[in-house]
């Protein structure tokens, strides 16, 4: 299996520590707020924040593994030459949409850091320049699977349409 994606399967792995981590965190708040009418202070932020985080986390191993959203119908239909192109063009524009993110994303994160931008008010604030570098990075890292994975595919390495070599369906 390649770096990249032993990479991506520990970054999800992270990522569903972390959503087991907000799991318990609003099961306290809930149970706070019911037995002791003292809900957890930026609960509301945490979790605001770490969603964001956590989809983006997500991204590298959906894209290695094919599992990102497809429709079969009309693949199915073709032959396999036509669905390589497909995939191609499907992949090209994942990584035009991936470099924009990129773009888009590394202004504001320069900005967010310089003025010590936050969310919340009162009893937590939440930096929000962590998150923005988190997206700025999956981005990157996204749009290489989607170069990478057309490199697998015209290759010839892919195992199936819709997975990496050494994946086996993750």
């Amino acid at each position: 299996m390649s770096a990249p994606v032993r990479l991506s399967r520990t970054v999800h792995l992270i990522s569903a520590l972390w959503t087991l981590g907000l799991a318990v965190l609003i099961f306290l708040d809930v149970f706070g707020r019911s037995l002791y009418s003292q809900p957890i202070p930026g609960t509301k932020e945490i979790i605001q924040n770490s969603i964001v985080a956590i989809t983006f986390l997500q991204l590298p191993l959906a894209i290695f593994s094919g599992s990102m959203l497809r429709t079969t119908v009309f693949a199915d239909a073709v032959p396999a030459a036509v669905r390589r192109v497909l995939r191609t063009i499907c992949y090209l524009l994942g990584a035009v949409l991936f470099a924009s993110l990129v773009i888009s994303t590394y202004e504001p994160l320069i900005e967010a850091y310089r003025i010590g931008e936050y969310e919340g008010e009162g009893a937590l604030r939440v930096p929000v320049w962590p998150v923005r570098g988190l997206i700025l990075v999956t981005s990157v890292f996204s749009l290489f699977a989607y170069v990478s994975m057309i490199y697998y595919d015209w290759s010839g390495q892919l195992i199936d349409e819709s997975a990496v070599p050494g994946t086996e369906r993750l």
